[in-house]
């Protein structure tokens, strides 16, 4: 089964989260635990912790169906020491947010050099960052989103993506999100049938589809390869349409959650209901 969704939004507290994505028929959701431009955040009270598990199970939501997202501000690579620490916290708060609303992942982009130090110093900080926060927490799975490789942005091709994986003590709570936009725009051609089919290869060789857990479900409006994060609606762009009956009807992509950051958000309901709709097609079959 495909948990499609959309990043929703907590207005007025996380416990509306739920509220929110039920409300446009979706499966699955993502959602900001904190405010997502600001370093600091009050805690998590007792009492919204209750209401969001409990607006949670009412509308049938459980963990592996929601993809939480990190402040935008964290950079786990960041190349100088007292904001390497900044990051880290924040991202360490991050996950014990997720811990008290009972949930299982959290996404984020895993960072930038800055022009300061290398690609692959960079992975190594990340790594370090990873393990220091899977230490401090406990049941959460940190998962890495592949970007689009803008400005100084490392995670734009998969082998950055196996190296940070490789490097981490605990592989049970690594895993990847692919946004499909950011794929594109890095280069992996995922709009035509064969180069769909050879991103897929590319990625259970050095990644592994034991460490999917989740995608971003974006046009996108960069070029391929044209390396800008640019999300676009759904067929609006330069991905098409033809991919998202490809990932409706790929069973590897089953039991995830599909979340779309399309950029008309009055769509989403619309978006949704179409990709299910995708799944009526006849099953594409693939062979890695």
């Amino acid at each position: 089964m495909k948990y499609v969704g959309a990043h929703v939004s907590i207005r007025g507290g996380v416990e509306n989260a739920p509220l929110n994505a039920a409300a446009i028929g979706a499966k699955g959701f993502a959602l900001f635990t904190k405010n997502q431009r600001q370093w600091h955040a009050p805690p998590l009270t007792e009492e919204s912790i209750a209401a969001f598990q409990t607006n949670r199970a009412a509308h049938g939501y459980s963990p592996e169906m929601i993809l939480p997202h990190d402040s935008y501000l964290i950079n786990l690579g960041q190349p100088f020491p007292e904001k390497l620490e900044l990051s880290r916290r924040a991202f360490i708060d991050e996950m014990k947010r997720c811990e008290q609303l009972g949930l299982t992942l959290l996404n984020f982009h895993p960072g930038s050099h800055l022009k300061e130090i290398s690609e692959e110093a960079c992975l190594k900080l990340i790594a370090e960052s990873i393990n220091l926060a899977l230490a401090e927490t406990r049941n959460v799975t940190a998962v890495l989103e592949n970007t689009a490789g803008q400005g100084s942005n490392v995670g734009y091709c998969f082998e950055h993506l196996a190296t940070i994986i490789e490097q981490i003590d605990d592989k049970s709570r690594i895993g990847v999100c692919i946004d499909t936009c950011h794929a594109f725009a890095a280069g992996y051609d995922l709009a035509s049938p064969d180069g769909y089919d050879q991103t897929w290869r590319w990625f259970e060789k050095y990644i592994g589809f034991e460490f999917l857990r989740g995608m971003h479900i974006n046009d996108c409006k960069s070029k391929l390869g044209g390396r800008l994060d640019r999300h676009h609606s759904l067929g609006a762009g330069e991905l098409g349409e033809s991919i998202f009956s490809r990932i409706m009807n790929d069973d590897r992509l089953d039991s995830i959650p599909l979340i779309l950051e399309t950029i008309d958000d009055t769509l989403w309901p619309r978006e949704i209901a179409w990709l299910y709709s995708l799944e009526q097609n006849k099953k594409i079959q693939t062979i890695i």
